[in-house]
């Protein structure tokens, strides 16, 4: 068998074993009750979690108590 008879009889299998889409239209606009959604939810509040906020003072504990490793910091970035 050769690659285009392949090709030909897997696309026979695949018309057979898929029904072809009837309607396929959609029945209404979606947009406007997603939008609905949308506005119905409020807004998220900004917050920062508690372990950003322990990172940011165990890395400020450490540039206080070791000034050295502020060029190693700083070359990191």
């Amino acid at each position: 068998m050769n690659n285009g008879k392949n090709e030909q009889e897997i696309k026979e299998l695949l018309k057979e074993a898929i029904p072809p889409v009837r309607d396929n239209d959609l029945r209404r606009d979606l947009w406007p009750q997603m939008h609905r959604k949308l506005e119905e939810r409020p807004a998220p509040e900004f917050t920062v979690p508690w372990f950003d906020w322990a990172l940011a003072a165990i890395l400020g504990a450490v540039l206080v108590f070791y000034p050295g490793s502020i060029p190693a910091l700083l070359y990191h970035l």
